[in-house]
């Protein structure tokens, strides 16, 4: 027992000092981590949203931009991807805000970031069901991800053709393509909602405004500074870290709008 007891006191020791080295060294560097770091140390620190769009939207390592994050085999479900009934309601919305509009000849669904086509899909079926919708109803998509809107296509029209764009973030195309669903419904895909024709539109944003990139603010004794993303070769796990800008930033000073009253301060984002 004694012995034991010394084994476990010796055991406990290493791997406590295992754990403590732990801390102190730095985790293994991704093709993505090694190219923010090149640009951090050549042009200084980004700001988080610079580094969230890099994260997210990177042509060639971005969260979005090469596979399905979707289900089992991704990291996220969303409400399309378990029950019709939410994107239907939404069909119904649609018909029904197009009829209070005065029944335009025509009427664009916009849908921005629509990860498999799932949510279009449910409000097409919609559509089908108001003979009066035929001929109407044009079908467009924002997606920056060459995977998903492989992905969208091949739900939405039965196959998949070559996609125009070569680089996703590049904005080089207006229409990266233009094809029509399996029920006849003009569809094309977007890399930027700029780039959506006007007309009479209903915009579906699903879970996509919670994936933008933000700009991150701190209230310091020297007035409102950005929040900025630098990198991190001190002691620990970390290869980033945050750092406070030294003065103010264009988004700071275009956000931020500090006005004197008779109540007090006030602060608007704008």
């Amino acid at each position: 027992m004694r012995l034991l007891r010394t084994f476990l006191r010796v055991q406990t020791a290493v791997n406590s000092g295992q754990f403590l080295r732990g801390l102190h060294q730095k985790s293994g560097e991704t093709d993505l981590l090694k190219h923010l770091r090149s640009r951090l140390k050549a042009a200084g620190p980004i700001t988080v949203a610079d580094y969230m769009r890099e994260v997210l939207t990177n042509p060639t390592a971005g969260y979005y931009m090469h596979k399905d994050v979707f289900g089992t085999l991704g990291d996220f479900i969303t409400s399309p991807e378990i029950s019709q009934m939410f994107g239907e309601l939404l069909g119904v919305w649609c018909v029904n805000e197009w009829m209070l509009g005065g029944s335009p000849r025509s009427m664009q669904v916009v849908e921005l970031g629509p990860g498999r086509g799932t949510l279009a899909q449910d409000m097409l079926r919609v559509f089908q069901q108001f003979p009066m919708m035929q001929d109407v109803v044009s079908l467009h998509l924002v997606e920056v991800s060459p995977k998903m809107a492989a992905m969208q296509e091949e739900r939405l029209t039965g196959v998949i053709k070559d996609d125009k764009r070569k680089n996703a973030a590049s904005g080089e195309d207006v229409v990266c393509k233009r094809r029509k669903t399996k029920s006849g419904v003009p569809i094309s895909w977007y890399s930027d909602i700029h780039d959506v024709p006007q007309g009479f539109s209903c915009y579906i944003a699903h879970e996509f405004l919670d994936a933008l990139p933000v700009h991150k603010f701190q209230r310091t004794p020297q007035g409102w500074r950005e929040v900025l993303v630098d990198v991190d070769d001190g002691e620990g796990p970390h290869h980033l870290r945050f750092v406070l800008s030294p003065s103010p930033t264009a988004a700071s000073k275009g956000f931020i709008h500090v006005s004197k009253t008779d109540l007090g301060t006030a602060v608007w984002f704008l």
